[in-house]
């Protein structure tokens, strides 16, 4: 990979892949995608059923995550700590293409999400008196389904097209980061920075990517605005009944096709319809993701712009750095700082310090520091702390 040191290990799974298992893996999409986790939790010595199946196409994995949450404060009535839980079973089944390189493969994903506490960790920091989310898959929604959906594999994997039951964070503004399983917490530094009135992740639509050349790359997608996770087949009926739709364009370059995570300018431009389900009105933003990676340092600097949809912020700015394969190679030392304009002449600031460690082949554990300068929702305050533990057990 023209001898630049992979970050995490994603990419260095990526570098052991045989030609055929690259193509089935990660190339466009996020680190949470089906087939990019998979390559991550890659195992050194799988048990041999699972094996066996992978010999024949078929992926499995299931892990489990916890995220616990406590703050120094919390508005009144409210309480300073929360803890939340998931349960994942996802896989991807490789069914047509083998031999002509342009495979063509079923992906799920179904979960169980789940709370220990009265609020989820994902309002946590409404309750702190901050305008924020913190890790948002971890709700309490219980069982639902987030993926089912055909990726086909075109031009040997220089584009890809899936269509079903997608995560549009799977596919719209990504970077290396942006996982609540293994960057960042808070939703300041993920998809959108705030600023996008996202579907729900697990809504009907279809999207594809292809390189255009050696460097530049374009992505796009339209789902459905109104999707229910726990009740997905009611996604027919809302997207050609209802047509409230999401959509998306990205327009990017990056050094090589391989480095797409870390090397990434991308400029993004997203139309949303106005949506009960989410709660948000029509509208429209752009974003912008500047990645590059020097040594095992990747700095980073995004920013989202909007206007009248209901997101969180309208304008929200990201910059920070990550550190690859500090006390192993697996792990990953990330800082980032967030300005968002609430409203006019009132800012909210976010300031993220995360460790995340792979203490086993199966296990990682992340503790999180959080600073919030200017609380949105509590004028009474100048700062909050929060304190973060999460846990991921995968096999």
């Amino acid at each position: 990979m023209k001898g630049i040191l992979r970050p995490s290990c994603l990419l260095t799974c990526l570098a052991m892949m045989t030609p055929l298992q690259a193509e089935q893996g990660a190339r466009f999409g996020s680190p949470e995608a089906v087939d990019n986790r998979l390559a991550q939790d890659q195992e050194p010595d799988p048990v041999p059923l699972k094996q066996r199946l992978s010999d024949q196409g078929v992926n499995l994995a299931l892990d489990y995550s916890m995220v616990a949450m406590g703050a120094n404060t919390s508005l009144p009535g409210k309480d300073n700590n929360a803890l939340s839980g998931m349960l994942r079973f996802y896989g991807s089944w490789a069914l047509t293409g083998a031999q002509s390189g342009n495979t063509g493969s079923l992906v799920w994903k179904l979960e169980h999400r789940h709370s220990f506490t009265d609020v989820p960790v994902k309002f946590f920091e409404f309750d702190v008196g901050a305008l924020g989310l913190v890790t948002p898959p971890f709700s309490d929604e219980k069982t639902r389904l987030t993926n089912l959906y055909w990726k086909q594999s075109l031009r040997q994997g220089k584009a890809t097209v899936v269509a079903g039951f997608l995560d549009a964070t799977d596919y719209f503004d990504v970077y290396a980061l942006a996982s609540p399983w293994s960057g960042f917490l808070n939703f300041a530094f993920s998809t959108g920075s705030t600023t996008v009135a996202l579907p729900g992740d697990a809504t009907l639509g279809i999207a594809g990517a292809t390189m255009l050349g050696d460097n530049w790359f374009v992505i796009a997608g339209v789902t459905d605005m109104n999707s229910d996770p726990t009740e997905p087949w009611k996604g027919f009926d809302t997207l050609f009944s209802d047509g409230k739709l999401f959509k998306s364009i990205e327009l990017g370059w990056t050094t090589d096709q391989s480095q797409i995570y870390v090397n990434n300018l991308h400029l993004s431009y997203w139309h949303a319809d106005e949506s009960e389900q989410q709660g948000t009105f029509e509208g429209q933003g752009i974003n912008l993701s500047a990645s590059f990676q020097f040594g095992p340092w990747l700095p980073f600097l995004r920013a989202g712009f909007s206007e009248d949809t209901g997101a969180l912020t309208e304008t929200s700015i990201s910059g920070g750095v990550a550190y690859f394969g500090l006390g192993g190679e697996a792990n990953s030392l990330g800082l980032g700082v967030n300005w968002a304009e609430i409203d006019v002449g009132s800012n909210q600031y976010t300031t993220e310090l995360y460790y995340l460690m792979r203490l086993t082949p199966y296990f990682e554990l992340t503790p999180d520091l959080q600073y919030i300068r200017n609380p949105a929702l509590d004028p009474s305050r100048s700062h909050a702390w929060l304190f973060g533990l999460r846990g991921r057990l995968f096999f």
